[in-house]
């Protein structure tokens, strides 16, 4: 669903060149002439977020790692190295460690969205496969980039999640043999995961493109969930889209500067600034906060195999979501039944956060436990009923329909749809 591009180099070389390979104009139909559904809000500016994001943990990384020094000896020294002695290497690891905060919350208010608006529904599915698998390349990606500073908190917490793997009956052991290079997490764990690291991040910017070629393919889906019927239904993507997305991305970046510049440790534990020890348990080990969701389903059942079954089964749910979800209108606008149930699912979710920072005890246990049968209920239950004995409310005939009121004068961008949308 490429732009029709009329580009054509006004230099004969760039004629020449784009000839013999249409790299103009390739991104001028995708990024300037692409047609654009012209009711979008500035919940789909995350896209554009996450890709710069993705740029930024890139560059950082790769320039971190010219200083960093991954063995057990002397990667935390390493890490106060870059912190005192290079140009500016404060910088860029506050950038890098915050900018893993910010990509993670830019996920998952794209991922929110998606549910929201239905963008997982036909012919749609791939699309979001690809997203669920971006998402569990970056949290693997966090884990182990949260294990190579080497401190306290990084080395117990590589001790938890790795030994997660030997609860998988026969192959277990093995595995997690193998994670670690040998029988606990020393210095070969280190090198596996700094290598891993390293590499994940350019696989997940593979996995990018494949993303947004099959997003130029189906085309965007919008709040009203109806597909472009005719060109009254969309708008050039430069300049309205990209005017959006860049007012969208200098508050976001406001946003990673606070944290950076005034409050750059707020996020981290602070006993990631004690080098590792082997021979000290934390009295509470935590992970960052954008897996204490998934920590707090994991601590919620009394069995390690089913609590493992239950952590990796709470993202492949996601995969699955466009098959169980049975109802035929995408956005939530015309849904009033499934949006009472949507709130309840990211009020679940916020939940699980605050209870995965806590102690696993007394009511916190609880809690946890009712939150998580929620989380399963509502992909598995909820929203396969809800498709059955839901009644929608009238779905416009097109976008312009939704958005132009009948004298014709289009709705200003972003704003509220008439009230017969819901």
């Amino acid at each position: 669903m490429s732009g029709h591009s009329s580009y054509q180099p006004q230099n004969r070389l760039l004629r020449w060149f784009e000839a013999r390979l249409p790299v103009g104009w390739l991104i001028h139909s995708s990024f300037v002439a692409y047609p654009t559904p012209r009711n979008l809000n500035y919940w789909w500016t995350f896209g554009g977020i996450l890709s710069f994001m993705l740029t930024v943990q890139i560059v950082t990384g790769v320039v971190l790692t010219m200083h960093f020094t991954p063995t057990a000896t002397q990667a935390f020294d390493s890490v106060e190295h870059i912190m005192r002695d290079v140009n500016y290497g404060w910088l860029l690891r506050y950038l890098h460690a915050n900018g893993g905060s910010m990509f993670f919350l830019a996920v998952y208010i794209h991922m929110f969205r998606g549910l929201y608006y239905g963008s997982y529904k036909e012919p749609r599915e791939v699309l979001w496969i690809l997203g669920v698998i971006i998402f569990f390349l970056m949290m693997a990606s966090a884990f182990m980039g949260y294990v190579l500073p080497w401190g306290q908190m990084s080395f117990w917490a590589a001790t938890v999640i790795t030994n997660l793997f030997s609860a998988i009956p026969i192959f277990g052991k093995g595995i997690t043999e193998w994670l670690w290079g040998g029988y606990a997490v020393d210095n070969p764990t280190l090198q596996r995961f700094f290598s891993l690291h390293y590499l994940l991040p350019f696989m997940i910017a593979g996995v990018v493109v494949l993303h947004v070629w099959a997003l130029h393919v189906v085309g965007q889906n919008n709040p009203t969930g109806i597909d472009v019927k005719s060109d009254k239904d969309t708008v050039p993507f430069t300049p309205y889209a990209t005017a959006k997305d860049g007012f969208a991305l200098v508050c976001f970046l406001i946003l990673l500067a606070w944290f950076v510049f005034y409050i750059p440790n707020y996020l981290s534990h602070p006993d990631n600034y004690i080098p590792a020890n082997p021979l000290q348990t934390p009295p509470h080990i935590v992970p960052e906060w954008y897996f204490l969701p998934y920590y707090a389903i994991l601590r919620a059942i009394p069995s390690k195999l089913i609590g493992v079954i239950a952590l990796f089964a709470s993202i492949a749910v996601l995969a699955f979501l466009p098959w169980l979800d049975t109802s035929k209108v995408r956005s939530a606008r015309y849904r009033p039944l499934f949006r009472q149930f949507f709130w309840i699912f990211v009020i679940c979710c916020i939940g699980l956060g605050y209870l995965g920072s806590k102690q696993p005890e007394g009511l916190y246990v609880i809690a946890a436990r009712i939150l998580t049968a929620y989380y399963f209920l509502y992909f598995l239950v909820i929203l396969p009923v809800l498709g059955l004995i839901e009644r929608p409310k009238a779905v416009p005939a097109s976008i312009s329909e939704a958005v132009l009121p009948k004298g014709g004068a289009p709705v200003a961008a972003g704003a509220a749809a008439p009230d017969r949308n819901g």
